[in-house]
């Protein structure tokens, strides 16, 4: 029992910890980053993933193609230089649900797909990809629960000063 809170106490020391948390919205904000640039590069091979998923018809593919990576790259900016660091955690993590979400139906379907994650660097939507965005998202939702992620530039109801 005393190992068990030993353990716990220094998980969250490690969670509080703002060197920590800074290097997590790095890597998250980093990765979100660099799969909004690779879909940026190439919308229209983009679209064809998001239509391969055969959820949604050619139209809304299409608007997929062009809204969502300037969503993740926003997204992913604003996290790193610390603009609405909780709000864009947040946003990350209610993505990357989404995408686990779609992956297993898409899976549950029998519909085999590459997962368009990374543009041209994707790779087949399976579920060692489900377990990799299970990893993202537990890193999301530290930064959206510590209260120690306060390095901020812009808070919700600061003013900007002249």
């Amino acid at each position: 029992m005393v190992a068990g809170w030993i353990t716990c106490g220094k998980l969250t020391m490690v969670l509080r910890n703002r060197i920590f948390l800074l290097l997590l919205r790095l890597i998250v904000g980093g990765v979100f980053i660099w799969a909004a640039v690779t879909k940026i590069a190439d919308p229209l091979t983009f679209a064809q993933d998001v239509r391969n998923y055969r959820l949604v018809g050619q139209t809304l593919s299409f608007l997929t193609a062009i809204i969502l990576p300037w969503v993740e790259l926003i997204a992913g900016l604003f996290l790193i230089i610390g603009i609405f660091p909780r709000s864009s955690a947040l946003l990350i993590s209610g993505l990357l649900l989404f995408f686990i979400i779609l992956v297993a139906i898409t899976m549950l379907r029998g519909i085999d797909v590459e997962c368009g994650c990374f543009g041209t660097f994707s790779r087949k939507a399976d579920i060692w990809l489900i377990l990799e965005d299970t990893a993202w998202l537990i890193m999301a939702l530290v930064l959206l629960f510590s209260p120690a992620n306060e390095f901020c530039l812009l808070k919700p109801g600061s003013r900007v000063s002249n």
